[in-house]
């Protein structure tokens, strides 16, 4: 049943939505903060090693993220297209996240075989149940304001999720490790896991689908023709690349920086929380400030204005934090709770603009391609996400790390090289593309109008 002009999605639908985003977000922020550091410098891999399975597992997701979108769009259930997905995917989610840090002693080769093969299955895992959760914001509704308005809740439990990362990740896993750094991700890892089978549900359980689905779709092939012929879609899926690129290389290398450049030991410097957690917590507070900024503004400018100024402030406050004496806690903290604001801004209407081409390519093309759309995008967001936990291990290899050493000067020149410089740099030509996106608020209020006529008709 389609949604009426005048009707809103409910203070509950969107909660139950954002939710979902809370056990995706979680489980793929850990894995982006800790796998390094458990592979490298605790378990003693190559960093090279370890970054090129990152590489390699992207490779394989070009071609699963798509297809996903393609058979969600092409499923036909009573509970819709995409939230079935949510209740079959959970349990192979939760389970695949643990099987990462579960690695038995079997040496270096049989560690690295471990890592590839259960990085590879929680990849897949979280492909078959987060690409059908994004292409469902899709069809919750067939207005923008809607949609922008649930990513807005979507991002809010993002940045809860960065937040309790941030403020208890560490913490956790010092309390549940007891000495034993590996055996403590384990175990904070089985928590994240636990809940996020629990929101999964919620999610599921919470939300409707209400545009219906095309009578038959075109070959999955004819529709990723479609688009990458289309510039919006390119536009924006550089932009989903480079800016989680950027956050996932600063989060990857924290570890490392505040090791062995800021020489902190590990104390706690606020109530509980020691320098790692502090900037994990800072930067999620920023991302929640950024996704309340976004969701206010929107109305009054247009994405791609925001998206910029988001790219400035956050590029200006990395280059600003990597100026900063090494024992400024707190004027890098400070800093830092900057960096999330324009990460979340940046976010929250990168999600929006993923429905907003997905519904551009259907009005243009007469294709309803929305799972594939916004699959895609998600790809190129999980592709940055991996590029940049990937790029700090080549460059550590480069460099000449040896974990649990006194690092030479190069060496540490490459702890705050992907600290601080690849972020910075990968954020400069997001915003030059991000200049040429075309669809704004105008052009989206004749979208609606034109796909809602048509729809009406089909029915």
């Amino acid at each position: 049943m389609a949604i009426q002009p005048h009707e809103r999605l409910r203070l509950r639908e969107k909660l139950g939505y954002g939710v979902g985003d809370l056990a995706s977000a979680t489980f793929i922020n850990f894995l982006g903060y800790f796998l390094l550091y458990f592979y490298v410098d605790l378990g003693g891999l190559a960093p090279a090693a370890i970054g090129l399975m990152l590489l390699i597992t992207k490779l394989i997701d070009a071609f699963t993220d798509p297809m996903m979108g393609a058979i969600a769009d092409r499923t036909r259930t009573k509970w819709g297209r995409y939230r079935p997905y949510l209740l079959w995917g959970a349990v192979p989610f939760s389970i695949s996240g643990v099987l990462v840090f579960a690695a038995p002693d079997m040496g270096a080769n049989g560690k690295l075989v471990w890592a590839y093969v259960t990085y590879s299955l929680a990849m897949l895992a979280y492909t078959v149940v987060n690409v059908p959760y994004s292409g469902l914001l899709g069809v919750i509704s067939p207005h923008s304001s809607e949609r922008t308005s649930a990513t807005a809740y979507r991002m809010l439990f993002y940045s809860i999720s960065g937040i309790s990362i941030g403020m208890f990740a560490t913490t956790l896993v010092r309390e549940l490790g007891n000495g034993d750094e590996a055996r403590g991700i384990l175990l904070t890892m089985c928590v994240i896991c636990a809940l996020g089978l629990v929101f999964w549900l919620v999610a599921f359980s919470t939300t409707r689908e209400r545009i219906p689905p095309a009578r038959e779709n075109a070959p999955i092939l004819h529709d990723l023709a479609i688009l990458v012929r289309t510039p919006a879609w390119l536009i924006v899926a550089l932009a989903a690349i480079l800016t989680p690129l950027a956050i996932a290389a600063r989060a990857s290398s924290a570890l490392f920086y505040f090791k062995y450049v800021a020489k902190d030991d590990g104390t706690p410097v606020f109530l509980f929380l020691d320098r790692v957690g502090l900037f994990y917590t800072a930067l999620a507070l920023g991302q929640l400030t950024g996704v309340l900024v976004a969701n206010v503004l929107r109305n009054r400018f247009e994405k791609r204005d925001l998206v910029m100024a988001a790219g400035v402030v956050k590029v200006s406050a990395i280059v600003l934090f990597y100026m900063l004496p090494l024992d400024a806690v707190w004027p890098q903290t400070l800093v830092q709770l900057f960096v999330g604001i324009g990460f979340g801004m940046i976010m929250v209407l990168a999600y929006s603009m993923f429905t907003d081409v997905a519904e551009y390519v259907e009005w243009k093309s007469g294709q309803q391609m929305t799972g594939l759309a916004i699959s895609a995008s998600i790809f190129a967001i999980k592709a940055g996400v991996a590029f940049g936990a990937a790029v700090p291990g080549f460059v550590l290899a480069y460099t000449g790390f040896i974990a649990g050493e006194t690092q030479s000067q190069l060496a540490l020149d490459g702890i705050e090289m992907a600290f601080a410089l690849v972020p910075a740099i990968a954020i400069v030509p997001a915003g030059l593309a991000v200049f040429f996106y075309r669809i704004d608020r105008r052009m989206i209020a004749q979208i609606e109008a034109d796909l809602s006529k048509r729809r009406a008709n089909v029915g």
